[in-house]
């Protein structure tokens, strides 16, 4: 029953939150709250009202890196911003792809999405997010999150993703749509793994803040045991 559902939702979503707040930080319970309110009671009821329950469905996926950034760090930075940027970005040619083929299903359902109400904008947003991968890989090392070989090494994947976007865009079908969903499978997971593996050093930060202004023995400390 609904009361049930909300019962078991409310005593999985308050020690969740209290865990976190508590046993991490107030700002990563705050970010959860914060997810559960997005996701119970504005993105589900605004899958019958209107299509923009798919952008709001998109922040609700990219705050749980962002959470995850705040429980390492403590802060809300630029590395947690665009953590989510890439969760939000891909989203899109993820859930618009898979959405192509079940139509007829959120039709008949009384789902608003954009698959069925606007399918030519559900084809454009999806590749128009693919290629804001390429760029948002590229903001990482301007942003001091990793090395310069990010970008690079993750161009193919990021191209090939756009290539699948671009026909998801063209040809409209179901063997379009279906190449981009498993795409998006395996191009976030690896996608983050290379951009894990390029990340920049604590030391290497440590010691760049001391050569622009920090105190002189910063550095030589830090490489101490």
């Amino acid at each position: 029953s609904p009361l049930l559902a909300v019962c078991f939702a409310a005593s999985c979503g308050v020690p969740g939150i209290a865990l976190l707040t508590l046993g991490v930080n107030p700002l990563t319970g705050a970010l959860g709250a914060f997810n559960i309110f997005l996701y119970t009671c504005c993105y589900t009821p605004m899958k019958r009202m209107s299509i923009a329950n798919t952008w709001v469905g998109a922040v609700v996926g990219a705050i749980p890196p962002v959470m995850g950034w705040t429980a390492a760090t403590g802060s809300l930075d630029a590395g947690a911003l665009l953590l989510g940027g890439i969760l939000y970005s891909w989203q899109f040619p993820h859930f618009n792809a898979l959405s192509w083929g079940l139509r007829e299903d959120y039709s008949r359902g009384g789902y608003c999405m954009m698959s069925v109400t606007h399918p030519g904008l559900c084809r454009r947003v999806a590749l128009r997010h693919c290629v804001a991968l390429i760029g948002l890989s590229t903001v990482a090392p301007v942003l001091d999150i990793t090395t310069w070989t990010f970008p690079i090494i993750s161009l193919p994947i990021n191209l090939y993703i756009s290539y699948l976007g671009f026909r998801f865009y063209r040809d409209a079908d179901r063997s379009s749509s279906r190449k981009l969903f498993f795409c998006s499978l395996w191009h976030l997971p690896m996608l983050l793994l290379v951009m894990f593996s390029c990340k920049k050093s604590l030391l290497e930060k440590e010691e760049k803040g001391d050569l622009h202004g920090g105190s002189p023995g910063r550095a030589m400390e830090m490489r101490l045991p």
